[in-house]
């Protein structure tokens, strides 16, 4: 099944001369002549198109085990893939990548040689190979696991050489040469003039239309950033108050952590206003003049004002690192953990905690959001992690537009990729110090929500697995770079602008650019028809499309705020503050170190149990229509069992589990979802035929 487990894209531009096999290494196959019917396999496999300056370097017959049905074929190692080629399987011209068949060598986390029962030896770069392997697996730090055994018969020296292969490309592979080497292009596809499947925000008229769309009236598209010399990590443009003007905004921003000043994320339809911002640059020394700006853009209109400490119950970057090197561990297949402690093993990873965690804040901000027509800012000292995470499920808890297919895609470039979270570095898959998969633990938590709220969302399970493996796709540079700027450099499409110096970043070769018009929401250089109409929710309830919502700017579900109420919000409290800015008399409490602050007891309860969040004077609020509050108990979250256990089928399908009442477990799950569904879709909707480019094509 394709999304037990997806393989690497590239697009493949047709070429026209055979694959390279003159370029092969001297550990190839030259010097071993392919026997038949294997050399007219092998050509068939990549004659359609290598990659520009892809080289096969060895191949060797094999059955590919661990996955119903078995399936012989040629398992192939390029300069940047391993692909296995199943016999009589063609590659598509309009689909020319395989998501089930190409595994790219930067996702490779572990490789192993077995041979008999009892040899295995784990395969390092610079490692050599003591004997002639009868197996070897290859595991995904996407969870994937591709399993090859080897036939006999006079052919072991090939099985030497493939595995030595992968080896010694894995070791020679890097983010920026597998960049380099993955052109884009498709037939008819490769001019600049294709309109791009969701808008990049890359222009001032997308950050335009996306701005009438949320019906922000009171703010604008700023260009102060458009050459990118207030910030390289901010895009060319943002969102900020009407009545601020750009000189104001440049000073204003040097008082934040690497010049990300407020701007807005996202405008509720009631009135309430979600920011996000970098932490205070107390080090500075601002005018009156420009305190006055910073007052103004955090308040954005509004007498109520409430600062969020985004760091404040939310794991670091290190302990979501460690967590998710656990987790991986923990779902390998041969993990040294007994069946009877797995369970206890799982909650030892802290994973499931730390969705926990953020599902639980998150709701306590959407509330926050949605109760009272206020100004709500997420801070958080690189404005680049957690702030996005939480501002993409508050949008998806608040927002029924941010549900679907479209909007959810908008979604994600618009706080993630436009707003420079550090993809490279966060996933890059060295052991780096910064090295955190902050996006997946936002993918998790996301199917959680999709697991307790199945009808509200539009996209399935298979589309958030896609997602999850694309971020090691070395085909766009959606996932591959850190900040806006490097993309649009990247992709040429800055070349008239002033060179900006970042640190760390060295540019690319010469003639390697990338056509930035193509994206990772290009879903069909990846994917079947068959595999895209997938990515629909068979049980999306249509009542809960946005034409259905609430009318925009409708605020008599809202209560008006206190004037000039200022509060900061940390551990499930709300404590009043005498002033936003760490530059007046007082300071602020953000600007001082939070482990130094006096913190109230952790409630027991969700903000959302507390009357709302609001504080008894108030008055208790009705919650609006459409807004979602997840449970957040220890049984209400799952582990996402497709995704990380897809190197062991047998487990994530439920075939072989251990005990009566794990299958007990999983038919009260099944008839809990099919409960869910039922009132709400007919066996009409359920065979419906949709037409995949109408379901990733479609707009508000």
């Amino acid at each position: 099944m394709w999304w037990g487990g997806r393989g690497q894209s590239f697009n493949i531009a047709p070429q026209k001369e055979e694959p390279e096999m003159r370029q092969l290494g001297p550990k190839s196959v030259q010097g071993n002549r392919m026997p038949e019917p294997w050399s007219r396999q092998l050509g068939s496999c990549l004659a359609s198109g290598c990659l520009p300056g892809e080289q096969i370097l060895a191949w060797a017959p094999g059955l590919r085990k661990g996955l119903e049905p078995e399936l012989s074929g040629t398992l192939i190692c390029t300069n940047f893939r391993v692909t296995f080629q199943p016999y009589g399987w063609q590659r598509s011209q309009d689909t020319p990548l395989s998501s089930e068949y190409d595994f790219a060598l930067i996702n490779i986390g572990r490789l192993e040689a077995v041979s008999g029962l009892s040899r295995v030896q784990l395969l390092r770069p610079g490692s050599q190979l003591k004997f002639i392997p009868e197996e070897i697996l290859i595991h995904g730090q996407d969870f994937r696991l591709l399993r090859v055994g080897f036939e006999a018969g006079g052919l072991e020296p090939q099985a030497f050489q493939v595995t030595m292969a992968i080896v010694q490309a894995r070791a020679q592979s890097s983010h920026t040469q597998q960049c380099a080497g993955a052109a884009l292009s498709k037939a008819g596809q490769g001019s600049g003039s294709r309109k791009p499947p969701i808008p990049l925000l890359e222009t001032f008229e997308d950050w335009e239309i996306e701005r009438k769309n949320q019906g922000a009236k009171g703010w604008r598209v700023s260009t102060v950033n458009e050459r990118f010399d207030v910030a390289t990590s901010l895009p060319r443009y943002f969102w900020v108050p009407s009545r601020i003007l750009d000189s104001e905004v440049r000073r204003a921003f040097g008082h934040f952590h690497q010049g990300r000043g407020p701007r807005l994320s996202w405008h509720h339809p009631g009135g309430s206003d979600l920011l996000r911002c970098g932490g205070f640059y107390t080090a500075s020394d601002p005018n009156k003049e420009d305190i006055r700006a910073v007052e103004s853009m955090l308040q954005a209109g509004h007498s109520d004002v409430v600062l969020v400490d985004t760091m404040d119950e939310l794991p670091s970057l290190a302990d979501i690192q460690l967590a998710h090197m656990k987790l991986r561990a923990l779902c390998l297949p041969d993990s040294s953990v007994a069946e009877d402690k797995w369970l206890s093993a799982l909650e030892g990873t802290r994973w499931l905690d730390y969705v926990r965690s953020c599902l639980r804040k998150a709701s306590d901000i959407s509330v926050l959001v949605t109760s009272r027509v206020r100004s709500v800012v997420l801070q958080e000292r690189s404005d680049r992690d957690l702030n996005g995470l939480l501002s993409s499920l508050v949008q998806l808890l608040s927002a029924p537009e941010a549900r679907t297919l479209f909007g959810f895609q908008s979604l994600v470039q618009r706080e993630w990729v436009a707003a420079g979270h550090p993809f490279l570095t966060r996933l890059r898959g060295t052991g780096a110090t910064e090295e955190a998969p902050v996006f997946l633990l936002f993918l998790d938590c996301v199917w959680q929500l999709l697991q307790q709220f199945p009808a509200e969302f539009e996209f399935s399970e298979f589309f958030l697995l896609a997602l999850h493996d694309s971020v090691r796709v070395p085909d766009t540079l959606t996932f591959l770079r850190n900040t806006p700027w490097e993309r649009g450099k990247q992709s040429g499409q800055f070349n008239s602008f002033t060179q900006v110096y970042t640190p760390g970043y060295s540019q690319p070769p010469n003639g390697n650019s990338v056509n930035g018009q193509l994206s990772v929401w290009d879903w069909n250089l990846r994917y079947s028809n068959e595999q895209i109409l997938q990515f629909h929710n068979p049980g999306y309830d249509l009542e809960h499309c946005p034409d259905s919502w609430f009318p925009r700017q409708q605020s008599n579900f809202m209560v008006p705020g206190l004037p000039s109420s200022v509060w900061l919000f940390s551990r499930g409290a709300l404590t009043p503050l005498n002033q936003l800015c760490p530059w007046r008399d007082t300071p602020s409490l953000l600007a001082v170190s939070s482990r130094w602050l006096p913190r109230p007891a952790i409630s027991s309860e969700s903000l959302a149990d507390q009357e709302w969040g609001l504080p008894s004077h108030w008055g208790a609020c009705p919650l609006p229509p459409g807004l979602l509050l997840p449970g957040c108990l220890g049984p209400q979250i799952r582990l996402w069992r497709r995704c990380y256990l897809r190197g062991r089928p047998e487990v994530q399908l439920g075939l072989l589990a251990p005990t009566i009442s794990g299958l007990q477990s999983e038919l009260s799950h099944l008839q809990e979802l099919l409960r869910k569904w039922t009132p709400r879709i007919s066996p009409e909707d359920h065979s419906k035929k949709r037409d995949p480019n109408t379901i990733l094509s479609q707009s508000r």
